[in-house]
């Protein structure tokens, strides 16, 4: 005998168990089914009892459940598993097998109920964790009805209310394959077939509401939509609102095929799932509406492009990508009293309101004592660091600025004097007409403003032929999480040398397109000039 079997026990002591008893002898022909197995299995005993066992039961035959019985005869150890059963039974069970007279004994319970439980936290956990994760109300909208089904439903659609309290299905699944095509066309038409009367409407107002297909069918218009729903045919739908802080925005409808329904456990778990995507979605408007109140609160203090007769200026500025991270970026481009074009970039320490507000304060400033003195950038810089100091602005700041100057002389020879100062900013990008980049004698950034107001401030002048162009940039432009100044550098250095051809907005694009591709880290603001050719 094998090691483990065990002494073959009366088998009428398992007549009034609660779990299931099915035993096989060494032939594997059922010889025992007791009630509580009869009840699960769909045999009677009369039924089963002196059958084969894999005839009865054909799945096992090649699953889990039947290598792990024949591999405990074989060696005569118990052995514990669970797993699911397919049709008939469609259901889940536990299984502690024993060896026993040469045969086998199974001792089973359903286990589905805590096994579908166990699903529906899984796919709610999921569910959370991928609205927790975006804030993109269109990609949530496309995730999360694939985490719904099949756990929740065979196929199910999310509608969305936007901005203007109009309805668009803009997320939808079915378990099946074949027919996600016919689910996408069924998303793309039926609103504009339902009645004020239909579930999804009603839902949107608030309503939860449970239907048999044939309800909405006799509901809606003869059309395509009404042909859809009739080839998808499911039996019943349920349409839950989504609802956040105290206003519906959404509704999410769970369709059912065959017999299948939710019981009161799984319709309060979907109507949590419908909570949390309202609530998401809510988050992301409030996102959504505080990253353009703060592009706008930045532009407003902002200057657009300047123009010159002679000279080409294109700003660009991009907000960072986090909600309501206002900066201290800024820009300006003016002419000075002598006629001399003057260019201003600068940033602000922080990345809140009072970032911005001190920017504004700083940029007016510099302008005023830029226009009033007819200084050169040294004594502007100089200027706007006692300024600060006198009136107590209390923040710090960098600040490059690069002034255009010419004389008679100069002008017939078809060049133009760059004198630029840096008060701890990145130095002035310089690309020449055959698109090289001239190579600046070495710079330092002096101390950053709102230090100490006594600060000398110096000065570097270069020359610069007509089609010259001048970069002035925001370490927004260049820096990267985990990286350096002198890699963002490179980079921009790079990317102006092959993109030095293009016309100047189209160059700016271009940059700020290659280097930060759309989602930036920080603030960027960008100002470029390009000497045009003088009469």
């Amino acid at each position: 005998m094998a090691t483990g079997a065990r002494d073959v026990p009366d088998d009428h002591l398992f007549d009034s168990v609660p779990i299931g008893v099915l035993k096989v002898d060494a032939d594997w022909r059922v010889s025992y089914l007791n009630p509580a197995g009869a009840a699960v299995v769909g045999y009677t005993a009369e039924q089963l009892v002196g059958r084969d066992y894999w005839t009865a039961f054909p799945a096992n035959a090649t699953n889990e459940f039947g290598r792990a019985y024949r591999d405990a005869v074989a060696t005569g150890r118990p052995c514990t598993l669970e797993g699911f059963y397919p049709a008939p039974l469609n259901a889940w069970f536990e299984v502690q097998a024993v060896p026993e007279g040469g045969g086998l004994a199974m001792y089973f319970s359903d286990v589905t109920e805590r096994r579908t439980a166990q699903e529906r936290l899984a796919m709610l956990a999921r569910v959370s964790a991928e609205l927790a994760g975006t804030l993109d109300v269109d990609t949530a909208a496309t995730r999360v009805p694939r985490l719904i089904v099949p756990v929740m439903a065979d196929w199910c659609i999310l509608t969305v209310l936007d901005d203007e309290g109009r309805p668009a299905d803009v997320g939808w699944w079915h378990t099946d394959p074949t027919r996600r095509a016919l689910v996408e066309r069924y998303a793309g038409v039926r609103l504009d077939a339902m009645p004020v009367t239909s579930p999804v409407v009603r839902a949107l107002l608030g309503e939860t509401v449970a239907a048999d297909t044939a309800e909405v069918l006799t509901v809606m218009a003869v059309g395509e939509a009404r042909e859809l729903l009739e080839l998808l045919h499911p039996t019943a739908a349920i349409t839950m609102p989504l609802r956040g802080r105290g206003r519906t925005l959404g509704a999410l409808t769970l369709y059912f095929e065959g017999d299948r329904c939710l019981n009161e456990a799984e319709q309060a778990t979907a109507q949590e799932i419908a909570d949390r995507a309202g609530l998401a979605l809510d988050n992301a408007r409030l996102f959504s509406q505080q990253r353009q109140l703060a592009e706008e609160l930045q532009r407003s203090l902002l200057t657009g492009a300047f123009t010159h007769d002679h000279a080409e200026v294109v700003v660009r500025y991009t907000p960072a990508a986090e909600a309501a991270r206002v900066g201290g970026d800024w820009y300006d481009s003016f002419t000075q009293p002598s006629g001399s074009t003057m260019l201003v970039i600068g940033d602000v320490v922080g990345h809140d309101t009072a970032a911005a507000a001190a920017m504004g304060q700083l940029r007016s400033l510099l302008r005023g004592i830029a226009s009033y003195s007819d200084g050169g950038p040294a004594e502007v810089l100089r200027g706007l660091d006692a300024a600060m100091h006198q009136l107590e602005v209390g923040t710090y700041a960098t600040a490059a600025v690069a002034r255009f100057e010419q004389t008679h002389e100069e002008r017939s020879r078809g060049v133009t004097r760059m004198r630029w100062s840096n008060a701890g900013h990145l130095p002035p990008l310089v690309i020449n007409p055959d698109g090289s980049l001239a190579a600046l004698a070495d710079w330092r950034g002096e101390l950053l403003l709102g230090v100490d107001p006594a600060t000398p401030r110096g000065e570097q002048v270069v020359v610069l032929d007509r089609g010259t162009t001048v970069l002035l940039y925001t370490d927004g432009l260049i820096e990267r999480r985990g990286g350096d100044l002198d890699e963002g550098m490179a980079r921009l250095r790079q990317a102006a040398s092959e993109l030095a051809g293009l016309p100047l907005g189209e160059l700016c694009d271009q940059l700020v397109d290659r280097l930060v591709h759309g989602q930036p880290e920080d603030d960027v603001a960008l100002v470029a000039i390009r000497l045009l050719p003088q009469g």
